[in-house]
């Protein structure tokens, strides 16, 4: 059996947040082939790649609600549901990622982490991006300490206004089906 050989790694550009590569690597047929990746890590060898968690991922919910956001985001030109997340910072722990969050993007306290689960890849067709979801109980009110570069309107919904949002509304693929498992029930405590 033939198999694909990862060859070498060339950043092509560095952005602010994201790093743009080339990977040379040999297709099962011995091609030689290039394929392009973003990653938000500085990568000076392949043996790098895919490695370490970039930030969290959290399904929050308060008396039986799941929190929503509302996001403008610039990539779509548009507005999508999507769910509080966010890079984490140098030396901050996945906990301390997911309180600092909640608050600049909804305003509100996380109580109780229910569940921590295992880093997964955020886009694996195009990045090495890890997150972590954290299932979470949060308290407080709604209120706004985004930056003055996002546009986000958070909410509180129930099952039925999940299932309504579900099928008029757009949706990252990660928070939609969340949303989805919400409206079945499988965040309610007793599951969790």
């Amino acid at each position: 059996m033939e198999e694909l050989r990862l060859n070498g790694i060339n950043k092509i550009k560095d952005g602010r947040f994201l790093k743009n590569y080339e990977l040379n690597y040999t297709n099962k047929k011995g091609k030689p082939k290039v394929y392009e990746m973003v990653s938000y890590k500085d990568i000076k060898d392949v043996s790098e790649i895919g490695n370490g968690v970039g930030g969290a991922v959290v399904v929050a919910i308060k008396d039986g609600k799941l929190l929503l956001l509302k996001e403008f985001r610039m990539a779509l030109n548009r507005f999508v549901y999507n769910m509080v997340a966010g890079r984490r910072e140098s030396g901050e722990s996945i906990e301390d990622c997911v309180k600092r969050e909640m608050y600049e993007e909804s305003g509100l306290k996380v109580v109780n982490i229910r569940k921590t689960l295992r880093p997964a890849y955020a886009a694996a067709a195009l990045s090495d991006v890890q997150n972590q979801l954290v299932i979470c109980d949060v308290s407080g009110e709604i209120s706004d300490h985004t930056e003055d570069d996002e546009l986000i309107f958070a909410g509180f919904y129930d099952k039925n206004e999940v299932r309504r949002l579900l099928d008029e509304e757009p949706f990252t693929a990660r928070a939609q089906f969340v949303a989805y498992a919400f409206s079945c029930g499988f965040f309610d405590e007793e599951k969790t």
